[in-house]
Parts: C-alpha cells; structure tokens; sequence
C-alpha cells in the first residue's frame, strides 16, 4: 500500500485529536510459542493502519500543530547482527525513509524523550486497556509529570479512548483498502474452488485443510486469516470447530469455512458441499433453504438500511422454510417472536470484515442499529445446524451443518459481492465437483 494512504489516515486521525492534544499507540509484541521459538509475528491492526509499519517494539505518537512534525516513530535502531541473524529492519533512517515519519527516535529512549512530548498537552488519545505495558508506562510518565508541577509543568487531564476513533475510520473501506480485499477475496474463492474439485471419500479434514493453505500460498497469501474450520459430517454443527482431524465419509456433506489475509486485509468464505459430488435429497432440501436465506439476506444490502435487516431476512425465509420442512412447527411470526428458530440457527447473519476477520466498528448508535453506508463491508453467513443427537427431528436431518458467507461491500448504488467466484448453487456445485 501506497505512503500516501497512510498518511492521509493519519491526517484524518488528527483532525479527531485536534490541536493541543496527543495521540499514542503501541505495536504488537512478539508472541513467545515455546523457549526459544516465537509465533510468526502479526502487527497489531490499528497499529498497521495508521503507520505500515510492521515490526515489533515501536510506538506511534501523533501531536498536531507541532512544528517539528507531528508524526514521531519510536522503534528499534538498525542493529547489523540482528540483520543478519532475523533479517532488514527499518532503523531510524527507515522510519523516516520508508515510513513518512517526521521525527524517528530508539524505542530505548522511550521513557527519556515521551515526557516531554506529553508535558502541558490537554488529552492524551490511546487505546485504554488493550496494551498493559503502554498502560503500566504512562502511570509512571504522568506521575514523573507531576512531580514537575512546581515548575509550571501541567499535566494531561483527560485520557481518551483512541479505538473508538481510528475503528470509525476503518469501518469504511477506501479504494486501496478494497483493492487488497478482493485480492484475499479472488484467491480464497478459487482455493475453495479447487478444493471442491480435489475432494473425495477417505481423504482426512488436515489434507483438505493444506489443500487450501497450499493455494494461498502458491498465490502469494502465506496467511490464513483465521484458523480454518474443515467440518465434516457432524463436525459441521461445532461452529467455531478446527480440530480437523476426522476422516471423510461418503454420505457427508463437508462445511469449509477459510479464508487467506492479503497484507493485513481478510477474506471470510464459507462453503457446504457433498464429499460424494451429489446432494442427496434431505441435504438438497436443507442447502437449498439456507442458499436462500443468503441470497435474501444480500438483497437487502444497500444504502440507508439497517444493519439488522440481512439478519432479519436470513431468519424469516430459515424459519418459514424449517416450517414447511416440519423441523418447526407453529406460526412463523410467533417461531420468530419467541425465537424458536435459535434450535437450529443460533448466531447472527453478519459481522464487519476488514483487517480483523471480526472487524472493528459499532453495530449500535445511540442503541439503534445504525445504518449501511458505501465503503462498509459485512459478510453474509446464515446456516443451520441439526445435532446428530437432535431427538426433535427426523433422523434425515440430523448430522447435517450448512453455512453458506460470502463477503459483501455495501457500494453506491448496492452491493457488491466479493466472494462471488465461490461456487454455492446445487447445480454449480455438483457441475464443479464432477471436474475431478
């Protein structure tokens, strides 16, 4: 992504803060895994947002109106061994160089230079709570600060929670933004794609699992955006389940639900399909049901609608079809009102999407949900899940888990869906699945 993405976010950021203010946030940390080995490193969102930088050990601080310049990097100092033994890393020079900041300062020197920078500023924005470390330090900047009142010193007198401003900012995806979102969305559909097409009865759920992480990553995508969900049979009815272990059965349907991150930006797709290639008639019945509820629930992305209305969609078409199949039985409005519908379908229908797979952003204004607007993506994901141990339906549905996602960018005029290239029709699927 382009310097001058970065730095028009920064101005937004500081337009927020305002004059006579300052703004902190810290990096993420490296993550140890066991003794000497440490997980792979992931920049903390808002971080990256703000700054591209993606090194650890580095703090953003924001000061607008100063003359010296406004944007100040705290990070490490170009060290030639650590080059050699972890590989480049900006320095000084780098963050300056490569990363548009005014002023760069060692990290090291935090605790000598950031007093002063903080001195006779009104509100200090940072993200309260999220870093304990950033938070245990400015008890002690502050403190050092007070101890200097004697000599005209004044001290902050108000803390402001930055999340709430840079995740307002993020909620709307600008054209970069989308440029690396329908890259992760491209690849994660075509790896769904060639899955489909790979599948087949004894194979386990970890070798279609690496059969997807092999895709992105022959497509330059070396990240999952989250841990892959590879469900077959009842597994399917585990929502959040990644044990991946079981092996596949003719008869099964199989959910997938995986996506690949494309420089810190996520896709979110879920697939349902039979590991035989054909639907058998109770699956069709229930496939068919929660296609539909997707395909109503996207129909009511657009402008000026609330955010609730894909949910509501998704559940008046699920629980008047779950009726008609006799799994409920009652008045659709009254299933509806009392929420008997949850036996089957227990989450929402969409959640924000962005750099975090669960974005940032509020679903509430003022307690009403607020309002899609252009630049807003969500996904799309109603599902239905019958327990192999359901006693309340006939044993023909029990053991299944459908989810159909796609992604979806709320545009001018609509929406855009950005997972289309996903198959998800019966015929499409079964089409696909014979090309193996």
């Amino acid at each position: 992504m382009k310097k001058n993405e970065f730095k028009k976010r920064r101005r937004l950021l500081m337009e927020h803060v305002g004059e006579g203010n300052i703004a902190l946030i810290a990096s993420a940390q490296i993550q140890k895994r066991n003794k000497d080995v440490n997980f792979p490193f992931r920049q903390d969102s808002d971080f990256y947002y703000l700054t591209g930088f993606n090194e650890p050990e580095a703090l953003a601080v924001f000061i607008p109106g100063r003359k010296e310049g406004e944007y100040i990097l705290f990070c490490r100092e170009f060290d030639q061994k650590k080059a050699l033994w972890e590989g480049a890393h900006a320095g000084l020079e780098g963050a300056t160089k490569n990363f548009a900041a005014d002023d760069a300062f060692p990290i090291d020197a935090l605790n000598e230079i950031l007093p002063g920078l903080i001195e006779n500023k009104r509100k200090i924005f940072y993200p309260m709570g999220c870093n304990p470390e950033l938070d245990y330090k400015l008890q002690n900047w502050l403190k050092q600060l007070r101890e200097q009142s004697r000599n005209g010193v004044t001290v902050p007198e108000e803390l402001v929670l930055l999340n709430k401003i840079v995740h307002e900012l993020r909620l709307f995806k600008s054209p970069a933004e989308l440029e690396l979102m329908r890259r992760a969305a491209c690849v994660s559909a075509q790896g769904h794609t060639k899955v489909m097409q790979k599948v087949v009865q004894g194979q386990y759920e970890y070798q279609v699992e690496a059969e997807l992480i092999y895709h992105f990553t022959q497509n330059g995508l070396r990240h999952v955006a989250y841990p892959s969900i590879v469900a077959t049979g009842k597994n399917a009815c585990t929502l959040h389940y990644t044990e991946n272990q079981s092996q596949l059965k003719q008869g099964d349907l199989l959910l997938i639900d995986a996506g690949a991150e494309c420089d810190h930006y996520a896709a979110d797709i879920t697939r349902t399909f039979p590991v035989s290639g054909r639907f058998s008639e109770p699956q069709k019945l229930l496939y068919q049901l929660v296609l539909d509820a997707q395909l109503a629930a996207i129909d009511e992305i657009k402008p000026n609608v609330s955010w609730i209305a894909p949910h509501n969609a998704a559940v008046d078409v699920l629980t008047t079809g779950l009726v008609k199949l006799g799994l409920l039985k009652g008045k659709v409005k009254e299933l509806i009102k009392k929420e008997k519908y949850k036996t089957f379908y227990m989450h929402r229908t969409s959640h924000w999407l962005g750099m975090d797979v669960h974005d940032v952003g509020d679903y509430k204004i003022d307690q009403q949900w607020r309002i899609l607007e252009p630049g807003m993506v969500l996904t799309v994901e109603p599902g239905l899940y019958i327990p192999i141990d359901c006693q309340v339906v006939d044993e023909q549905w029990r053991g299944m888990g459908i989810r159909i996602e796609d992604d979806v960018l709320v545009t001018e005029n609509g929406h855009e869906v950005l997972t289309n290239e996903a198959p998800k029709t019966i015929t499409d699927i079964e089409a696909i699945m014979q090309v193996r």
